[in-house]
């Protein structure tokens, strides 16, 4: 074996004319690079979309963009420009005309996911094709600039299919306004959004979860927000979104004077800090706080901005005070926080689930302090006034030991969530841990998570002039239509979970998609500020 190897070498070293060799060798390598060239299912170069020349931009985007298909049929529509404004400063540009494909209805429409294709279902050369076009349209959505990115995504969602059939088996259909747009909104999200946190801030007030009690959303958002590996970004030229990571409830904590009744030096803070980043960073100047955003649950979350004309008015703010007659807050571009009580950071969702119907003998249950103008008139019509309807002040510690508060709601057909000194309230939140379907009397109230929810599938919403009429109405409901909404209450738990670690469409994950659906929304005319 050895002698025959021996042989070998020695022909290929002294008896080969390597000389003549190499051409015919480098004529093979060539012939065989063209046609693996011309075989390409895509160019090889991808055009430098870094800010590009305005009249050839929707040429680059067509041919960098082509959203990944979930069926074999798709057909292109075009939209009409828009005009658009970079920034505050009256620098604009023309938006873009992009040349989108709209997936048509299809059985397959849900089996071809842009993270998890699935390659079960198709032929494997068809597979290979789409994982090709699966990994050029993540290169390229990755090249664009953020605001590039944002007219992209806005663009897709509005010409998105819908009717569709297919969803993820995870959402619910009945719970969503349009499932269709927020689960491709969803998508772009995980595949787009980066935020910048700015570090900038002494604690206790900033990077500070405060995570217990009935303000703790505002805490549990920090937390997950500054630790988020998928969507914060430390280059701040990257980011569609900038995070002023503070804690209104730690602000009142360290700041607010006891007895005072004054919370102006909460204000002042604020509006101080607010003008050191926009010294520091060219990010705030540049839209005047547009595409800035906060998260705030204690009630004075909107009286601490008002010192600040851009805070109050250009910055995306997430409000437990969700309160649309104060003027802070604007539906439609800011986003109505959750309240939500946590007992125990470190077993946040102790004690959810509630009873079967046949096991809710109470036809509607509130108990509480008597603050604020819609409760004392709440007891003044129900307190002691009919069996079915338990409507009392706060629970006295004996009666608590007969049946406690959540046991209450857990037996109950219906929660009573009545505004106090706010509009906002925790009992709704509650009402959806244990299986209640809640009744909100809160006129001017925005209820959380608006913009995707359909909160006539789960809830009650009742004027606060008809609370002389609330055992009527209730009664009037229909027990088809009230298991219905007890049903959608319970689907809808998963949507209001602060799970120690993050997971999709949970609360953390329901929140962002809200700022980012509401930093889109500015897409969409941008004749002010981006």
């Amino acid at each position: 074996m050895n002698k025959t190897l021996h042989s070998i070498i020695v022909f290929l070293v002294f008896k080969v004319d390597w000389k003549k060799l190499l051409p015919i060798g480098a004529i093979i390598t060539i012939t065989f690079a063209l046609f693996q060239l011309k075989t390409l299912p895509y160019q090889l170069t991808t055009p430098n979309s870094s800010h590009p020349d305005i009249n050839h931009f929707d040429i680059n985007l067509k041919s960098q963009i082509t959203p990944l298909t979930r069926d074999k049929q798709y057909e292109a529509i075009k939209i009409d420009p828009e005009t658009a404004m970079l920034n505050s400063s009256s620098q604009s540009v023309q938006s873009i005309a992009v040349v989108q494909e709209k997936v048509i209805d299809t059985p397959m429409r849900n089996q071809m996911d842009i993270s998890k294709p699935n390659k079960s279902m198709l032929p494997s050369s068809f597979s290979s094709a789409s994982e090709r076009r699966r990994k050029r349209y993540l290169r390229d959505i990755k090249s664009l600039s953020p605001y590039e990115a944002l007219v992209y995504a806005k663009k897709e969602l509005d010409t998105i299919s819908v009717g569709v059939d297919e969803h993820d088996p995870y959402l619910y259909v009945p719970l969503f306004r349009n499932v269709t747009v927020f689960e491709r909104s969803y998508e772009l999200m995980e595949l787009i959004l980066k935020v910048f946190v700015y570090q900038d801030g002494k604690r206790p007030i900033f990077h500070t979860p405060y995570l217990r009690g009935i303000y703790s959303s505002e805490g549990w958002f920090m937390k997950f927000m500054e630790s988020s590996k998928p969507f914060v970004t430390r280059d701040p030229q990257k980011a569609h979104l900038f995070y002023l990571p503070y804690s209104a409830r730690q602000l009142q904590r360290a700041l607010y004077v006891p007895n005072s009744h004054d919370i102006k030096p909460l204000s002042i803070f604020l509006r101080d800090y607010v003008n050191k980043i926009a010294s520091k960073y060219p990010f705030w100047n540049r839209t005047r706080g547009s595409d800035h955003f906060l998260a705030a649950c204690h009630d004075w979350g909107p009286y601490t901005l008002k010192e600040h004309e851009e805070l109050t008015k250009n910055t995306i703010k997430a409000l437990c005070n969700a309160d649309t007659s104060e003027g802070v807050f604007v539906a439609g571009k800011d986003v109505s926080l959750p309240e939500t009580t946590i007992g125990n950071p470190r077993r946040p969702l102790r004690n959810m689930g509630g009873k079967k119907i046949s096991q809710r003998p109470i036809l509607a249950f509130f108990a509480g302090e008597m603050h604020g103008r819609v409760r004392p008139t709440l007891l003044k019509y129900w307190v002691n006034k009919d069996k079915k309807m338990i409507i009392s002040g706060p629970m006295s510690y004996k009666a608590s030991q007969t049946m406690s508060y959540s046991l209450h709601m857990k037996s109950s057909k219906y929660c009573i969530c009545p505004m106090g000194f706010e509009v906002n309230s925790p009992r709704i939140v509650e009402a959806i841990y244990y299986e209640c379907v809640p009744v909100i009397i809160a006129d001017n109230f925005v209820p959380p998570l608006n913009e995707v929810l359909n909160w006539s599938a789960f809830s009650v919403v009742v004027a606060e002039h008809d609370i002389p009429k609330l055992k009527e109405i209730l009664e009037a409901i229909p027990v088809k239509r009230y298991r219905t909404m007890q049903n959608n209450v319970k689907m809808l738990q998963r949507h209001f979970y602060w799970n120690r670690t993050p997971v999709k469409y949970d609360l953390f994950h329901m929140i962002l998609h809200s700022i980012w659906h509401s930093r889109l929304n500015q897409v969409r005319d941008l004749t002010g500020t981006q």
